[in-house]
């Protein structure tokens, strides 16, 4: 329960935490709240009873010890006190090495989440080996602390391990000193009392650093959990203050506010930073209900900011925000569940056929679903993977529709679609009757949308620059921001005269029900594969695995130590019952106490020997698990991405992981010990009792059934805590990625419910394992209790008849009695010890699944020139790709030549196939038929990394990563300072980078410091930097305003001479000028050629765009 509850409170605060002040915490240290410091608060539980109640269990056995030696047990207590302050060190210095580690986990962890979410783009930038690096670099100091930890852990091992040998070698010297004669009675009391304290003793180390972990996990929870949500203080107070102006505006106004910020002021850092850095400055706007507000202004300029002000994620630093009514948000980078299209949709809402019809028909989603072979019951992928960019703007959008708030908040969301679908979503969606007196703000760089506005907001660094009406804005300097040429202003300002959208209905009509916005091919997956689970018992082979890992020669040496250690643990006390019973006079007892002493010894060195060797196999294992994980994954293909949520694959790479450093060596080493000590009981009593021998085979058949029943069951509950702690990860990767969209709709309730149904499965799971474990010990105890009992009645009947048989002499019956009462803990923690090694292997079993997953072909049969390609010549020749063998093609024999050093623009519309040519050309999906050739070179023969690394390209999805400025624009560090720096004047980037401190700026996690429009134009100067003779742009000026588009193609027909470029455009205006046009439709290529000669033919499709385009 209490293990439910943290993941709970920790996922709810993750829904209560606006995006500043989530920024105090990296994404990898908030799943490892949710995965490691979950696990070790709870067992705190467990460690707060044992930390009384082990203290006095030793103290009990201690004062039966004074019974029988009178004062000589307080030389063996000697010797445990001086061990106190040794530990005390020892457990310091493993605190503080478990906080540095857990910090190198949070930074590994949150690295690791980067990569998968950007996978697609890391591939097509060949930087695998950049990226492994990076992990390797975090897992080495992650591993340095590890190992710190384990060392000091095994001299742990070592002191309380060799304790009760060194207690009972002291206190049967010094008893046999002060002159008293050793009995059988008194020693093997004593034997017995020091077998009890074993246990105890043994644990204490494992109870300190189990609580010094929880501890420290517990502050870190705090930390995260004591951190301001988002109704913060500053919000609630500004809404009491307005609350009256509110209802005097209701009751004065015909049109209240929507709105009401009053010099506002507010930074994306969170409350923790004493000086943050400011986005928005002295912002004052009073809003009117029922409007439609275009937001536009340069990349950069603060429209997000703006945005997110409103619904509450930026911290404010000065001023008030209040709103009134409902609000829906749609966000520049849209938010997309796993889960059906109707799911994403409905969001939790009531199913309403008639609304839910209107808003797919306004989204333009309706010619989607009827090509998808399931409907609106279709899976999309994490983060709609099996979605084109369109769409799942589109499928935001109706989402937003669907809810029916007083307010929409839309974030450049015509971008992400073509010319003609931006017109139809603006006038039946937008513009259309469901929306008509709702209040809409737009931040966009849109000409057909600006023109339908009734206010204007003009926004500069951070700024409200103006604010007014369509007329005025048209008199301002500022109108130029949204003309597509400064020089042809004419058909904006003609749109602009009517307030009507350019397109008509008509013509939208036609271009929207025409079979040609179909699903996308791109990423085709219809559904992810459910996890695997296996069954049955874990095979060898997985141990087999683990001991390679650990190295064979460690495994023979942990071995060795350990059947050599518990075999002079037994000598020692075999060599006491010999003493015993030859009742020497005290002449002899110095001889007795040397063999005695190098007993204790033998064992103390064998004992040192085993937990060094331990803790040297598990780092070896932890260090080549990971290195072997990160290297499969890192080379698998993108359709095994598609297929395996992030949270999936992180939950190998955090918890499973996890588990192989720190608790399978931990509870191997315990099994290891449990398993020698039962053994070498079993043999003691055996030769001490040769009757026990007559029991022994009916025992094992019990036990050996017990074990069976158990074993299994706990197993595959094992398995299924596994399989149902995914869904919680993937659901908590999701909820951090859209937290600030559920939050603007007001939906945390319906999240934490789904999040609490995860939970519960997985709690089901966890009670059934504490069940069966309880089951066990049950009758393991019986079945003890049955030994002790046997050897007792046994030794009575022999010594108290005159019976032919002797059962042994006083000496081995005590010997036999003191073995056989620590019988039930062995047993139970034989048997425990064993199924939780069992059931930790299956961490190592499920990250052999992935070690073991089909690779990129990584070799190629022809090596190009180094510096290939060297003219850019590109030639498609009749290529057919599907993304699944039953899905219809992508790519439909297309075939085309780019001569060299031209520039190409590749259009169509949502899901026509413009990705498919890309992915093509990558090989990020083979192709099923024909050849693709660069320079005569076909890429379907040269090592896939290599040819990657050749191309230059900007993803649809711009990418920066956690490092310097310089890192992200050049990570190999092969171009000069002054170099960058031209690039970015070229890239209209210059002046923000001064402005915010130069190249040595940390950029943050998937690059949160910049706007998608900054980030896209630092994509693009990385691009250029790389200098390759082919450069492929996915929507690089999507994001960006039309004045800074215009300049950017500039400065691409300027830097980009003598490159083959391939742009994939919405915007019309930024193909205009290139040499040669490629116009695909349904994975076909329907028409190439020149757009100026394109446009002089009537029955031309790129004619139809351009004019749907008003260019």
């Amino acid at each position: 329960m209490l293990r439910s509850s943290i993941m709970g409170i920790v996922y709810r605060k993750c829904l209560c935490l606006s995006l500043a002040e989530r920024s105090r915490f990296s994404e990898g240290e908030i799943q490892t709240f949710m995965s490691v410091d979950a696990d070790r608060t709870i067992n705190l539980c467990n460690s707060l009873h044992d930390a009384w109640s082990l203290p006095l269990q030793i103290g009990f056995a201690l004062y039966l010890l004074y019974t029988q030696v009178n004062y000589a047990f307080l030389s063996g207590l000697a010797i445990t006190i001086i061990l106190i302050p040794v530990n005390k060190w020892i457990s310091t210095r493993i605190a503080s090495a478990t906080e540095k580690m857990m910090k190198q986990k949070d930074r590994r962890i949150s690295c690791a989440g980067e990569v998968l979410a950007h996978i697609r783009t890391v591939k097509m930038y060949s930087w695998e080996k950049l990226f492994t690096e990076r992990l390797v670099e975090r897992r080495e100091s992650e591993v340095k602390h590890l190992a710190t930890r384990k060392y000091l852990d095994a001299w742990c091992v070592y002191f309380w391990a060799t304790t009760p040998t060194l207690f009972s070698l002291f206190t049967f010297s010094i008893f046999a000193i002060m002159g008293h004669t050793l009995d059988a009675a008194t020693v093997f009391t004593c034997v017995a009392l020091f077998n009890t304290l074993i246990s105890p003793l043994n644990s204490f180390p494992w109870v300190i650093n189990g609580m010094i972990d929880a501890v420290i996990s517990s502050r870190r929870l705090s930390n995260y959990l004591s951190t301001p949500e988002h109704n913060s203080s500053e919000l609630t107070a500004s809404a009491d203050i307005l609350k009256h102006q509110f209802k005097r505006d209701t009751e004065v106004i015909h049109n209240p506010m929507a709105f009401v910020l009053q010099d506002v002021c507010c930074s994306w850092s969170s409350s923790s930073v004493a000086e943050p850095s400011i986005v928005l400055r002295d912002i004052s706007l009073q809003l009117q209900k029922g409007l439609f507000i275009a937001i536009v202004g340069e990349v950069g300029s603060g429209k997000s900011s703006l945005l997110n002000s409103v619904i509450g994620e930026t911290r404010v630093v000065s001023g008030s925000i209040s709103s009134c009514g409902s609000i829906a948000y749609v966000p520049q980078v849209p938010w997309i569940l796993s889960g059906s299209l109707r799911d994403n949709i409905l969001l939790g809402k009531e199913f309403d056929p008639r609304r839910y019809d209107e808003v797919i028909q306004a989204c333009a989603l309706d010619v989607d679903i009827s090509a998808m072979a399931r409907g609106d019951m279709s899976h999309i992928g994490e983060k709609g993977t099996n979605l084109s960019g369109g769409q799942r703007a589109r499928l935001a959008l109706a989402r937003a529709l669907y809810q029916n708030p007083d307010v929409y908040l839309f974030d450049d969301i015509l971008s992400a679609v073509d010319s003609q679908v931006a017109s139809w979503i603006l006038e039946k969606a937008i513009m259309g009757p469901q929306l008509m007196q709702k209040t809409k703000l737009l931040s966009t760089h849109n000409l057909q949308a600006i023109s339908a506005a009734d206010m204007i907001v003009v926004m500069a660094n951070g700024l409200v620059k103006w604010f007014g009406t369509l007329e005025s804005f048209l008199a301002t300097p500022y109108s130029r921001i949204s003309k597509p040429d400064s020089s042809s202003p004419t058909s904006f300002t003609a749109s602009v005269k009517d307030k009507t959208p350019i397109v008509s209905c008509e013509l939208k009509t036609d271009v929207i029900l025409e079979d040609d916005s179909v699903v996308a091919y791109e990423e085709r997956n219809d559904q992810d594969e459910a996890e695997a689970r296996k069954e049955g018992r874990v095979e060898l082979s997985v141990y087999k695995k683990y001991a390679t890992f650990a190295g064979w020669s460690i495994v023979v040496l942990i071995f060795l130590s350990a059947f050599l250690m518990q075999a002079s643990r037994n000598g020692n006390d075999l060599w006491l019952t010999y003493w015993v019973d030859t009742n020497t006079s005290t002449n002899n007892t110095v001889f007795f106490l040397i063999i005695l002493a190098m007993f204790g010894i033998i064992n103390s060195l064998f004992t040192l020997g085993r937990a060094f060797s331990f803790a040297f196999g598990g780092l070896r294992a932890a260090i080549y698990t990971h290195a072997s994980l990160l290297e499969n994954i890192i080379s698998a293909p993108v359709c095994f991405f598609d297929q395996n949520p992030s949270g999936r694959i992180l939950n190998r790479l955090s918890s499973d992981l996890y588990t192989i450093d720190d608790s399978l060596p931990f509870i191997l080493n315990i099994f290891v010990a449990n398993f020698f000590s039962l053994l070498g009981t079993l043999v003691v009593l055996s030769y001490s009792q040769v009757s026990f021998l007559l029991i022994l085979l009916p025992l094992w058949l019990i036990y050996r059934k017990l074990q069976f029943y158990y074993r299994s069951t706990s197993r595959e509950v094992r398995r299924l805590d596994s399989v149902a702690r995914s869904p919680i990860y993937s659901s908590f990767t999701e909820t951090l990625d859209g937290s600030s969209t559920i939050r603007a709709f007001q939906k945390e309730g319906f999240f934490l419910e789904r999040f609490i149904q995860h939970v519960t499965l997985y709690q089901k799971t966890s009670y059934s394992e504490l069940i069966a474990s309880l089951w066990l010990s049950l009758r393991l105890q019986l079945l003890a209790g049955f030994i002790i009992l046997f050897i007792a009645m046994v030794a009575t009947v022999s010594f108290n008849s005159s019976s032919l048989v002797n059962f042994g002499t006083p000496g081995l019956v005590g010997l036999a009695l003191s073995y056989a009462a620590p019988v039930v803990s062995l047993l139970n923690g034989f048997l425990t010890t064993f199924t939780e090694t069992e059931k930790e292997m299956i961490s190592v079993e499920r990250i052999a699944e992935y070690v073991g997953i089909a690779q990129e072909e990584l070799k190629g049969s022809e090596s190009p020139p180094r510096n290939w390609p060297t003219e850019g010549k590109i030639e498609f020749v009749h290529v057919t790709l599907r993304y699944k063998p039953e899905l219809p093609p992508a790519l439909n024999d297309v075939s085309f030549l780019i001569a060299p050093a031209m520039q190409v623009g590749i259009i169509g519309r949502t899901g026509a196939g413009k990705s498919s040519i890309l992915n093509a050309l990558f090989r990020l999906v083979p192709i099923c038929n024909g050849r693709i050739l660069v320079d005569g070179i076909d890429v379907a023969k040269v090592a896939i990394r290599e040819l990657r690394a050749h191309f230059a390209v900007v993803p649809q999805s711009p990418f920066l990563f956690d490092g310097s400025l310089r890192e992200n624009l050049d990570p190999f560090n092969t171009t000069t300072d002054i170099r960058v720096w031209e690039v970015l004047e070229k890239c209209h980037m210059k002046g923000e980078i001064e402005s915010i401190g130069g190249l040595d700026i940390h950029v943050k996690e998937s690059g949160a410091s910049f706007s998608v429009g900054q980030r896209q134009l630092l994509c693009l100067a990385r691009a250029i930097l790389k200098s390759s003779k082919v450069l492929c742009l996915d929507e690089c000026t999507a994001n960006v305003d039309n004045q800074t588009a215009v300049l950017l193609q500039n400065t691409i027909s300027a830097e980009c001479k003598g490159m083959t470029v391939l742009t994939i455009a919405h915007r019309i205006s930024t193909v205009m000028k290139m040499d040669n046009i490629l116009v695909l439709d349904q994975g076909k290529l329907v028409e190439e050629g020149n757009p100026e000669v394109l446009m002089t033919r009537k029955s031309s499709r790129f004619a139809r765009f351009a004019k749907a385009s008003q260019m």
